[in-house]
């Protein structure tokens, strides 16, 4: 392999997907990369999604997210139809698996019918990681049940510390400890050896989005054409949209908020798709990234670089060792898995023995 510690998160819809595939899909990354794999669980925003699977219309957000919960059910239940052990491997006397530790799903539900068990062993992590991101209520709801990762939009401080706790008390009520949902807001970054070099950086790239396709992109948010409106006038509200509730209710804040424009409005957010940014140099990024973590706004974050490859390389060639001189990041990994780099416990199967505590069971 080319590589041998670093985590392969792949994108999935539960929306266009069966639960098999993605099963399938998942557990077989997993036993390939020596348990590295993580399913970013999502639910599909665009209305064109649907043009490419038979779809003349987009399924209702609530709906999309009911089929969701129902979804990871159904993969998590595939995932453990397969014991730890039921692989015997026994050439001499010609076994291959115990049988007794292969189990039938035999799922039946609104969505889904699947009988079952995943034509894949279960793999190193028992499940790959689980991520998605989750912003509006429902969106909420389906990380708290689900997801051990969140991806997530916040622009200040005290919005990230409610959705945290929101979060990690909702996950309380599937009775999941807190420390098994990890909380990552976006955070785009534009570093320079100077704070004037930085904002030079980012100034230059924000003054390329030409106004009509800063227009159009937002208008795409907000489900409305905001050309009819004039470019330097207020925020209009948005229509009833079907796609993005969560992080068009952000950008409807930040422009309530600070009394922007619609040009002051797609300036802030087309570029870093309504993350937060942190400008300036390595110490201040740090700095940012300290603030929210020490504060409960943040387990980890998700880094967006200004530009790619290069501002990458500047987090980690800059940024990484002032966190790790603070000792706000390891200085070299603790274990192999994907799983043990989020620090974050190998779920029982629901099947074995061992199982009673309930540890990730669904039903």
């Amino acid at each position: 392999a080319v590589t041998q510690r670093i985590g392969l998160v792949a994108t999935a819809t539960t929306t266009y997907f069966e639960p098999f595939h993605v099963a399938r899909f998942f557990a077989s990354l997993d036993q390939i990369s020596g348990g590295r794999a993580g399913w970013n669980l999502v639910t599909s925003l665009a209305v064109a999604e649907g043009y490419n699977f038979g779809r003349e219309a987009h399924a209702r957000h609530a709906d999309r997210y009911a089929r969701a919960h129902e979804f990871a059910k159904v993969v998590l239940g595939l995932w453990d139809s397969w014991e730890d052990d039921a692989v015997i491997a026994d050439k001499e006397h010609g076994l291959y698996l115990d049988r007794a530790k292969l189990h039938f799903l035999n799922h039946k539900g609104q969505h889904f019918s699947v009988r079952g068990p995943l034509t894949v062993h279960r793999s190193p992590q028992g499940h790959p990681v689980i991520v998605q991101a989750g912003q509006s209520e429902d969106g909420r709801e389906l990380a708290a049940e689900t997801a051990e990762v969140i991806f997530t939009v916040q622009q200040d401080l005290e919005a990230g510390r409610a959705f945290y706790a929101d979060v990690k008390r909702r996950a309380g009520a599937y009775g999941r400890s807190p420390d098994s949902i990890k909380i990552m807001p976006g955070v785009m970054t534009a570093i320079g050896h100077t704070r004037a070099e930085a904002e030079d950086k980012y100034g230059r790239l924000q003054a390329l989005i030409a106004p009509e396709i800063g227009v159009k992109q937002l208008s795409a948010y907000f489900g409305m054409d905001l050309s009819t409106f004039p470019l330097d006038g207020p925020v209009p509200e948005p229509a009833n949209t079907n796609q993005e509730v969560g992080r068009v209710k952000v950008m409807v804040e930040l422009a309530r908020r600070e009394n922007l424009s619609i040009r002051q409005l797609y300036q802030r957010v087309i570029g870093q798709r309504a993350h937060r940014v942190v400008i300036g140099t390595p110490a201040d990024i740090a700095d940012g990234l300290e603030q929210w973590f020490t504060a409960g706004a943040a387990d980890g974050f998700n880094i967006l670089p200004l530009t790619f490859p290069g501002g990458l390389r500047d987090f980690v060639d800059l940024v990484v060792p002032e966190l790790q001189r603070r000792s706000l990041f390891r200085a070299d990994y603790e274990g192999h898995t994907l799983r043990e780099h989020l620090g974050l416990p190998r779920p029982l199967n629901r099947w074995s023995t061992s199982a009673a505590a309930g540890l990730r069971r669904v039903s």
